[in-house]
């Protein structure tokens, strides 16, 4: 147990030095004199758009976390595959097919090439619109230094393997984090972003209706729940149907997600398997106990170390002129 410790450990600290190592020039208003504008632009689009499509603020948190846990918050998610040279990139991985937003911020670099050609990234845009929708549907601000460039690698496997999957256990979470420098208390609190939008049947299906192979239900989750969802929602096993990961709630960023985690009734095994784990089913406890101020002030940390993951700075990487496309 004590070299398991020690092992993770290490990782962390290894992790949070390349992140260091790579975010040096990550800057507060970044944009001041270049781009002046940049940041109104983008939380103006957002205040406008975000509350007639509130679920959009969901997706667009959802493409940052995706995003910065392939190859560090560069935008490589946006890129399109191509047919010339057979290259699938992320955005057509299993994890991301069902990934949207993609749009909203190919209008938000619209907007930004017309007001300053060649100038803020696709990367940047996407932190800090999702911070900006997040703030929209009541939830925490948080400082998002700018300065990030856009990566020109883009590859599906990466993605599939990489990207924390709804059916992971509790040790496979903690290793998916401290790969990317973040530790149980960033897996709990940025878990917390259940707390709006809508998931596929298709991500938890498995759970209601062939848990183990044998067309049994996961009993980690609450039957009562179990049979509802099966009643009105996901009918079959192949049911294609849209849920709300936060009954009721789920257009506005709070604390219910962690409560319903704790009545055994997060839709996804990943949320199940935060209440297997003594330290981060204290950290729950915690969090439905507490104020929710606490929870915002520990989500918005999280998010700044998120955002750092990775990123390309100075004269690597470059400034896209169309997100989806390398220049």
């Amino acid at each position: 147990m004590g070299k398991n410790v020690g092992n993770n450990f290490v990782c962390l600290v290894v992790g949070l030095v390349l992140i260091a190592s790579t975010n040096a020039d990550l800057e507060m208003n970044y944009y001041a004199k270049s781009c002046p504008k940049a940041e109104k632009i983008v939380v103006d689009y957002v205040n406008k758009h975000i509350p007639n499509a509130p679920t959009l603020a969901a997706a667009l948190i959802r493409m940052h976390f995706h995003d910065c846990f392939v190859r560090g918050c560069d935008a490589s998610l946006l890129l399109n595959s191509t047919s010339s040279t057979g290259n699938r990139t992320e955005k057509v991985s299993p994890p991301n097919r069902t990934v949207r937003g993609f749009d909203f911020i190919d209008r938000l670099k619209s907007l930004l090439e017309a007001e300053c050609p060649g100038v803020v990234s696709c990367a940047d845009i996407v932190s800090l619109a999702a911070r900006d929708a997040i703030v929209v549907t009541g939830g925490p601000f948080w400082r998002v230094p700018t300065g990030r460039r856009d990566g020109v690698i883009s590859n599906a496997s990466e993605a599939l393997a990489q990207i924390p999957a709804p059916f992971s256990n509790i040790s496979t979470l903690q290793n998916d984090f401290a790969n990317k420098g973040l530790n149980l208390t960033d897996l709990v609190v940025l878990s917390g972003a259940h707390t709006i939008g809508i998931s596929h049947c298709s991500s938890f299906a498995n759970r209601l209706y062939n848990f183990t192979g044998v067309g049994d239900q996961d009993p980690s989750l609450d039957s009562e729940y179990a049979t509802n969802l099966k009643a009105n929602k996901c009918k079959s096993i192949n049911s294609t149907t849209k849920v709300e990961m936060d009954p009721g709630s789920f257009r506005t960023f709070d604390l219910s997600y962690y409560k319903l985690v704790l009545k055994r009734r997060g839709l996804f095994e990943s949320d199940a398997a935060l209440t297997t784990n003594s330290i981060t089913s204290s950290i729950i406890n915690q969090i439905v106990n507490g104020d929710s101020k606490i929870f915002f002030k520990e989500f918005a940390n999280s998010m700044e170390k998120m955002g750092r993951i990775g990123v390309k700075t100075g004269s690597v990487g470059e400034i896209r002129k169309h997100c989806a496309l390398v220049n």
